[in-house]
């Protein structure tokens, strides 16, 4: 499979296969954070999620794909550095906004930055019909925000930390979007970088000890139930992480950023059907802008 994937780089055919992948990864993210920020404390859906994806991931990195290549460890370093701050700004977000409120800003704000970060990493570069989009999208993100800071009534006493907290976890998106594709790309075989990324984050990484922690002074939820949360997270990261890496080796990274961010559409629905916030037409209408702009963006290009 690693030579068929390899095979489509700078394809057309490769171009469909990342475009459906990027909107795989768009569901299956929104479905990943309510996951977290659903029926249990972040910080311990979180810890339970990664224990559970290092400990499926394991075998397949030590004894399926190939061993990575000398150069790969220093990467692997610099990713683990980048998704331990991403991780630790996403728990806090989560922790004092509500979903539907810091989750569209999280996810849009990592397009603009991914976007600047691929011009410098890889060269990419946007026309202007893309840019259009790019602004059509950061309007539906920061009109969102001001309609929130106006309207919402849950969490209101932490609304403005979180939605800073969300913009700085978004930057901390488009980073380890840029770097994780410049890393993914490195090695001969794609799944090298995937089988280790999740062994390494899930087993040697700071949520599962701070959930552990977390776990000595949090109204303690029954095992059984989080530890099924986080064994069902775990698939959902794997294809949903898996779906975006794959799609930014075989397309543009911007593109494929910027595309996933039709999760908040996504986000918007679960929030409403399943976590029971209030989402409302106007706040819908924003989300729909954000999703709006990501669509400009692929038509354009």
């Amino acid at each position: 499979m690693s030579s068929w994937l390899t095979s489509l780089e700078g394809t057309e055919a490769g171009h469909d296969l990342a475009l459906a992948l990027a909107l795989l990864a768009a569901l299956l993210h929104a479905i990943f954070g309510a996951l977290q920020k659903g029926r249990h404390d972040p910080w311990l859906s979180r810890g339970a999620i990664d224990f559970s994806y290092g400990l499926i991931a394991a075998p397949f990195a030590l004894f399926v794909v190939p061993w990575p290549e000398p150069h790969m460890w220093p990467i692997f370093g610099t990713v683990f550095v980048i998704h331990v701050i991403y991780k630790l700004l996403q728990g806090f977000t989560y922790s004092k906004g509500a979903y539907t409120v810091v989750y569209p800003v999280v996810r849009g704000t990592g397009p603009l930055f991914a976007v600047i970060g691929a011009y410098f990493l890889f060269g990419e570069t946007f026309n202007a019909t893309q840019w259009f989009g790019v602004a059509v999208l950061l309007a539906g993100i920061y009109g969102l925000a001001v309609y929130n800071l106006r309207t919402i009534t849950v969490n209101r006493d932490t609304l403005v930390p979180a939605l800073w907290l969300a913009v700085a976890t978004g930057m901390f998106v488009a980073l380890y979007t840029t770097y994780d594709a410049y890393g993914i790309r490195a090695t001969a075989d794609p799944f090298t970088f995937l089988a280790w990324f999740f062994f390494l984050d899930g087993l040697f990484f700071m949520p599962p000890l701070a959930a552990y922690l977390w776990w000595q002074k949090a109204d303690r939820p029954d095992l059984g139930p989080l530890m099924k949360r986080g064994v069902l997270g775990a698939f959902v990261a794997f294809f949903s992480f898996g779906a975006i890496m794959v799609a930014t080796r075989l397309d543009n990274v911007g593109e494929a950023a910027v595309l996933r961010e039709t999760s908040t559409v996504f986000a918007a629905l679960i929030g409403w059907l399943i976590l029971g916030e209030k989402v409302g037409p106007r706040r819908l209408t924003l989300m729909a802008l954000i999703a709006l702009g990501a669509v400009i963006v692929e038509i354009g290009g």
